[in-house]
Order: structure tokens, then C-alpha cells, then sequence
């Protein structure tokens, strides 16, 4: 959305919104004498012109505004009062010590429509409902992630010699391409019990699908700050893109459905349908991951070579990295979580909202504030971690910190009643592919490139993928 058309609408909907702000400061005066710190804001709108205006990315723009207010740092996004997390230890506060006040999920516009009217474990608010059928996810996802291991076998088996027809020709592969072909098989083998065609139509569909649902996820809209502006959001085209996608979501689900009540159709690798939105939602936001560590590696050729030699010297001439042997690489388990460190998945975790009036950190919190958790900041946050801004594996040998939840210096699948409970299975996926693509090439630039052009441009949404796509040269050992 344009500057231009922003300051358009807000002047037409300037009376209005003057009558319900005087209504609502009316109603709640005198309710909290001690927020956290908050920047000047302005009538109405609040901190929104700031972020409006500012060209960086929001889990950016929000470190920014942190190292001047503060690791907890209150915000008014239009009539939305909106709490920001920057710290490890105001992490913990929000995600254990007061996880209970802090667990529930805001009613935004796009995710109530795409998660068909927040029934989905991501996006579903705190309740009765959410604790069931996060009992029946938990044990449900836990119990399949060795069961699908002869499926991420065999695809990494199917990429391993898809990388080795490109080195045997010399000619260098996008390996961005060609890892989130890789996760969107498992997925859908996983999912729905089918292989796509690399080239076909239901793959690009797919694969469309996902992308229109990220990008509308994490657009703006008007409704979750300005209550009353569903106008403004019908005039932009955002109500209707919403409702074409949600379409062609309900056309996509029911098809498959449909197949799974075939009665004709072979069972060995379905999935039960309830299980396919969150497996999708869930599993799609590790794909960047595998491309964020092979560019760290790049651009660290001595990690790389540390990582190849642990594995080579581990797995010696079997000729395959299995999920058994993966658990004794050590040196690559620490790539991975300096990586989730780096390039958190999600920089700003799902937005929480508060359930109640609360007090943290010496300040109260309204109740229905918008929470964000900057897992970005954290991980660069210096009293956690020494020289932050650097790529060391090494720091986390011997380390008894994980990213599972449990260590609020790394949070990249979040923590407490709201972390992700399908990390483990996204893992098992980046883990084993990285493994073998270590032990079965050697990696380069191609032609007329070097490692200082490497860059780390991101495209931000839920999850931060890389803008250029990263093109490498695979020579495979022993040939």
C-alpha cells in the first residue's frame, strides 16, 4: 500500500475515527498508570505512521525502536495496543513465567478467514477447543516422525541424484529451486500420499497457493487496527483477494477430501485430513532454512569444510547419511541452531495476545494487547550472546542450548503452551538433506563469482526467505 493512498483513507475516515477514540479513552480512563516505555505517538493512528514510513522490515524497524525504549517496549498500532519483546529475559517472562496470561491468539482478519475461522492449531485463540486438539497434534505428529523417515530417505536420495546429473555436466544449480522442490515432496507425500510432478500443474498450483497465503498473511489490513474500516480494506482489493484465495483453498482441501474417502485408494502413505492445513502451515515454514545455512557455509568456507569432515569421517563409505547417523553430527546440529540464531524462521513470532490485565516486568499490560516476540533481536542480543553479529558454530559445542523451547536466547519455534509442536519433524527434514548434501559434494561458487558476492537480502513475511536465489556448483566426491 502507498503513502498516498494510507493518508487518503485515514482523512475520509478522520471524523469517525475522532468520535470512537474520545468514546474509548472516555470508557478507559485512568485504567493504567504504568505502561512500558513507548515512543511519541500520534492521535489516532498511534506508532502506525512509524511503521508506515520506515522502509525496513517490521522485525527490524521493531530492534531499532528497542535499543532506544527498551527490550519491552508498548506500542499503539491505530486502536490495537500492541506489546514488543526484544529480550531473553522478557521472553521468559512472557513465555513461562506468565504463559498462561500471555497464550492466547488476536482476531485478525486474514488468518481467521485462511485458517477457517481460526480452527486451526496456529491460529486458534486460547481455549478449550485449542487444548484438545493440541493433545491430539502433540501425540499425533510426535508418533510420526519416525514413521515418514523412509520418505524424507528416499527424497533426499531423488535430490542427491538430481544435484549429480547437474555436476556431471558441470553446470551450476539453483539450489533455492531445488530445496523447496525437495520439502514440497515430502510434504505432500507426508500430507496427502501423493508425488507432485516437478513440472506439473497440481505443483505450481500448490505451490501458488502457499505463496498468495503467506503474502496475505502478513499484509496489511485495515480491520485489525481500525475496527471499523472494512471499507478500506474492500476498496484496497484485500477482501477480495482474501476471499478468491479462500476459495481456491476450500476447492484444493475438498479435492483431497475426496480422495481420501476413495475407498479404492491405497492408504500406506496418508495422512489423516485432519492433519493436512496444520501439516502445511507448519512444515512450509522450515524450506528457507536448508538455503540459509548452505549460504552461512558459503560464505564460512572453514565451517564448511569442519561440517564435511565430520560427516565424511563419520559415515566413511557407506554411502548414505541415514537418520541413525545424523545424531552423532555434532559440529552440523550447532550450524543448524547458529543458523536458527542468524536467520530465526519466523523473526517475529506468530503475534500472541493477552488474555487478561497483567503485569510484567514491573509494568502492566492491557488485556487484549497485541504481543510480539522478536526472536530476531534476541538472537542478537549481546548480554545472551558474545559477538552476535558473527557466524560461530562453535559457540554452541558443549551448550546446553536448544532451540526447543526450553533456552530463551534461541526461540525460533517460540516456547511455552504456544511452541510449535511440529519443529521436530521440519528438523529431522533440514538435518538429513544437509547431511547428505555435505557428504556427497563438494560445493563452489560458480564461474565469475566469489564468496564476498554472496549476499543475505531477505523477502519478509511470516517466514524470511532469501531474495536472490542461491546458485551453487556441486562436484561430487570420488568422481
Amino acid at each position: 500500500m502507498t503513502i498516498a493512498v494510507f493518508v487518503s483513507i485515514f482523512l475520509l475516515a478522520l471524523p469517525f475515527l475522532l468520535f470512537v477514540l474520545l468514546k474509548h479513552r472516555i470508557s478507559n480512563n485512568g485504567s493504567f498508570n504504568r505502561l512500558p516505555p513507548s515512543p511519541p505517538s500520534l492521535p489516532l493512528i498511534g506508532h502506525l505512521h512509524m511503521l508506515m514510513f520506515d522502509n525496513s522490515a517490521p522485525h527490524l524497524f521493531l530492534y531499532k525502536l528497542s535499543q532506544k525504549y527498551g527490550p519491552l517496549m508498548f506500542l499503539r498500532f491505530g486502536f490495537r495496543p500492541t506489546l514488543v519483546v526484544s529480550s531473553a529475559k522478557m521472553a521468559e517472562e512472557v513465555m513461562k513465567t506468565h504463559d498462561l496470561d500471555f497464550c492466547s491468539r488476536p482476531n485478525l482478519c486474514a488468518a481467521r478467514k485462511l485458517s477457517y475461522n481460526a480452527s486451526d492449531l496456529s491460529f486458534s485463540p486460547y481455549n478449550h477447543y485449542w487444548r484438545e486438539m493440541r493433545k491430539v497434534c502433540v501425540v499425533h505428529l510426535f508418533s510420526r516422525v519416525q514413521k515418514y523417515r523412509h520418505i524424507r530417505e528416499d527424497e533426499v536420495a531423488r535430490l542427491i541424484e538430481k544435484i549429480y546429473q547437474f555436476s556431471i555436466d558441470s553446470k551450476p544449480i539453483n539450489f533455492s529451486e531445488a530445496i523447496m522442490c525437495f520439502s514440497s515432496f515430502i510434504i505432500c507425500r507426508v500430507g496427502f500420499g501423493k508425488r507432485y510432478d516437478e513440472q506439473g500443474i497440481e505443483r505450481s498450483r500448490f505451490h501458488r497457493l502457499l505463496k498468495e497465503s503467506q503474502a496475505i498473511l502478513s499484509s496489511f489490513c485495515f480491520t485489525d487496527y481500525f475496527p471499523f474500516m472494512g471499507w478500506a480494506d474492500r476498496c484496497m482489493g484485500f477482501l477480495n483477494r482474501l476471499e478468491i484465495t479462500s476459495k481456491e483453498f476450500d476447492t484444493f482441501f475438498q479435492e483431497l477430501i475426496d480422495e481420501h474417502l476413495d475407498s479404492n485408494k491405497l492408504k500406506s502413505e496418508q495422512e489423516d485430513i485432519v492433519d493436512v492445513i496444520y501439516l502445511l502451515l507448519e512444515q512450509t515454514q522450515l524450506r528457507p532454512t536448508m538455503i540459509w545455512v548452505m549460504s552461512f557455509l558459503m560464505k564460512n568456507p572453514k565451517c564448511l569444510k569442519k561440517a564435511q569432515v565430520e560427516v565424511r569421517d563419520l559415515v566413511g563409505e557407506k554411502g548414505f547419511v541415514n537418520e541413525d547417523d545424523v545424531q552423532g553430527l555434532i559440529y552440523l546440529k550447532a550450524v543448524i541452531k547458529e543458523t536458527f540464531r542468524l536467520q530465526p524462521v519466523a523473526p517475529l513470532l506468530l503475534p500472541r495476545e493477552t488474555r487478561r490485565k497483567c503485569s510484567i516486568g514491573g509494568y502492566e499490560v492491557p488485556a487484549k494487547t497485541l504481543v510480539y516476540v522478536n526472536a530476531w533481536a534476541i538472537g542478537r542480543e549481546p548480554e545472551a550472546w558474545e559477538n552476535p553479529q558473527d557466524f560461530c558454530p562453535e559457540r554452541l559445542i558443549g551448550s546446553s542450548i536448544d532451540y526447543k523451547g526450553l533456552n530463551f536466547e534461541l526461540i525460533p519455534f517460540g516456547a511455552g503452551r504456544r511452541v510449535c509442536p511440529g519443529m521436530h519433524m521440519g528438523v529431522a527434514e533440514v538435518e538429513l538433506g544437509l547431511a547428505n548434501l555435505l557428504y556427497k559434494f563438494d560445493w563452489e561458487m560458480p564461474n565469475g563469482m566469489n564468496r564476498e558476492d554472496l549476499d543475505f537480502d531477505a523477502v519478509n513475511g511470516l517466514t524470511t526467505h532469501k531474495k536472490n536465489a542461491l546458485i551453487l556448483q556441486a562436484k561430487k566426491i570420488n568422481d
